[in-house]
């Protein structure tokens, strides 16, 4: 008659991973330090180490259940299921929730006085409109970087343009001086139609 073998946890490297907890570990991947803390398992605080936290992202997420059914106590299989799977709620929940109501004041400080600037002139443009056709409607998404040090600053962003006819993408350089923004430059470009046009530009200031 074979014996039945028994897997126990926290035991370290003496403990067996049973074969149904095999796979990978989102939250350990997504959540990685604080889950390596949750779950006893310090080797995730590499991921405070420059260059070596790129890689600890996808140990943790091969490695993750292992490490946690050998660092840990759980009183049987399904208990560590269930608590594994709290964590990857919890990961999926940071992801899609929490890190995207953190983009907001981002976005708002994107689309600042920099942008409506920019977007006032290109709406106004006569080429822009014969390019895209109209109404202009801006992308949700500005990209960039905005510098703001006291009463001056720059801003370059990038963002896309459609209307009718087309779509293109605009990129804006600005600067701040005495609490006021000035556009420097004011490019559209459509790739589709290979054309570019200088809404605004050192020449026609």
């Amino acid at each position: 008659m074979e014996s039945v073998q028994e897997f126990k946890s926290g035991l370290g490297k003496a403990s067996v991973l049973p074969p149904e907890l095999k796979g990978w570990n989102w939250g350990a991947f997504f959540l990685n330090w604080i889950w390596g803390i949750g779950n006893s398992t310090y080797i995730a605080l590499l991921m405070f180490v420059p260059l070596v936290n790129i890689v600890m992202l996808f140990v943790l997420g091969a490695k993750g259940n292992e490490w946690a059914w050998q660092n840990r106590t759980w009183r049987d299989v399904n208990h560590f299921k269930n608590a594994q799977r709290n964590w990857a709620f919890a990961s999926l929940s940071l992801l899609f929730v929490v890190f995207p109501l953190m983009c907001i004041p981002l976005f708002s400080l994107m689309k600042g006085e920099a942008y409506n600037l920019s977007l006032t002139e290109i709406e106004k443009n006569v080429q822009v409109l014969e390019l895209v056709g109209q109404p202009i409607e801006p992308s949700f998404w500005v990209l960039g970087n905005i510098e703001i040090s006291g009463p001056n600053g720059k801003a370059a962003l990038q963002y896309s343009i459609s209307g009718s006819s087309g779509s293109a993408d605009a990129y804006v350089y600005a600067t701040k001086e005495m609490e006021n923004w000035h556009l420097e430059k004011v490019v559209v470009y459509s790739k589709e139609k290979n054309k570019k046009i200088f809404v605004v530009s050192p020449e026609k200031k």
